[in-house]
């Protein structure tokens, strides 16, 4: 059986990244790999052992393009309103917060945020599916 361990994106400045994702997500630094031409970066939450790989390449200047391929990377908080709210608070300008319901049945409370790179982040409320 196949186990997810990462998910990779390309990001522009390290630093600015690496901040995103520990202040908004408390991702920590688990791995890091320098090779002459790009490193790789390594971020797990405390709460999983996926991770997402911080890819740079050295020496490029010019934005990533996503295209209309890319979705969203998806996290899931006990807090959606504490979480926003912090998130909100360190400048990082999220969306209002949205429920999908089935008739009565709240399926899924959400907002989305935007990293520095310009990946849209999905950020769920650990409910039902989405634990």
């Amino acid at each position: 059986m196949a186990k997810l361990i990462h998910t990779m994106i390309r990001v522009l400045d390290l630093d600015r990244s690496f901040s995103f994702y520990s202040r908004a997500f408390g991702m920590r630094e688990s791995h890091r790999l320098d090779f002459p031409d790009f490193m790789l970066v390594y971020l797990r939450g405390a709460d999983t052992d996926a991770e997402i790989e911080l890819t740079v390449n050295k020496g490029r200047t010019e934005p990533y393009v996503h295209g209309d391929g890319y979705g969203h990377i998806g996290f899931a908080v006990t807090d959606i309103v504490g979480t926003r709210g912090q998130v909100e608070v360190l400048g990082f300008a999220p969306t209002p917060i949205k429920e999908f319901r089935q008739g009565e049945a709240l399926l899924a409370r959400f907002f989305f945020v935007v990293d520095p790179d310009g990946y849209k982040i999905e950020v769920l409320e650990r409910t039902g599916h989405y634990q």
